[in-house]
């Protein structure tokens, strides 16, 4: 698995890359934004490990690029922001994960294990998912309803993914936190709410039939069941 880690601390990046190479992965370094960006381009990777906070071209602007050149390559960004909105933000732009500073080694690795299996399981499912006139494309990750395109940041297409692989199915605030966000700490509890939100505001609001429910005290569901 070759890794390009983004990341201008020479203490924190010389500790990520011996940590990455005793673990068996082929990890890579760029010093600032632009090196990255340079290298991003030219090379083909498994993973990027960014930090937002950049001197010149950041995290966050280098996730952009990422999704802008419709690479679907997962990003885990690192930040010692560890705000809900600064989560929000950097997962809107395309980030698949957020991991806050100081962090254990052994979290990292569970996250990019747990990374990498998402990656691989997107490319072993269906290549349409539906719920009712709800489509989503794996392929092209065109989100049509009735006909109608709907745009979808990075973050919500994953949940939404979710919902329609567990369609007619409760699923819990827990079990969201694990699959979209890698994780099940309490703080991003509202993380799931928001977008939750965000997804009823394009996927329902305009349609008389409501697809995502919420049952009270149990879950979510998507399900086009009357």
């Amino acid at each position: 698995m070759k890794i390009l880690v983004v990341e201008d601390d020479v203490r924190i990046s010389s500790f990520l890359l011996k940590g990455l190479s005793e673990a068996g992965y082929q990890a890579e370094l760029a010093g600032n934004g632009y090196e990255a960006r340079d290298k991003i381009l030219a090379e083909s990777w498994d993973l990027f490990i960014l930090d937002v906070m950049l001197p010149d071209m950041d995290g966050l602007q280098l996730a952009q690029l990422i999704r802008y050149k419709k690479l679907d390559t997962p990003m885990l960004m690192l930040s010692a922001l560890g705000e809900a909105e600064d989560k929000i933000k950097a997962l809107d732009l395309g980030a698949d994960d957020y991991l806050v500073k100081p962090f254990h080694f052994p979290e990292l690795l569970s996250r990019i294990k747990a990374l990498r299996r998402r990656y691989e399981l997107h490319y072993s499912r269906d290549q349409v998912l539906k719920c009712g006139d709800l489509e989503v494309n794996m392929d092209s990750s065109l989100v049509e309803r009735a006909g109608r395109p709907i745009q979808l940041s990075a973050k919500e297409f994953k949940l939404l993914v979710f919902f329609l692989e567990n369609k007619n199915r409760i699923i819990t605030r827990t079990q969201i936190l694990s699959s979209v966000w890698n994780t099940n700490m309490d703080t991003y509890t509202n993380v799931v709410d928001v977008y939750i939100s965000y997804l009823r505001n394009k996927i329902d609001n305009d349609f008389d039939q409501k697809l995502i429910r919420t049952l009270k005290g149990r879950g979510y569901m998507i399900s086009d069941n009357p």
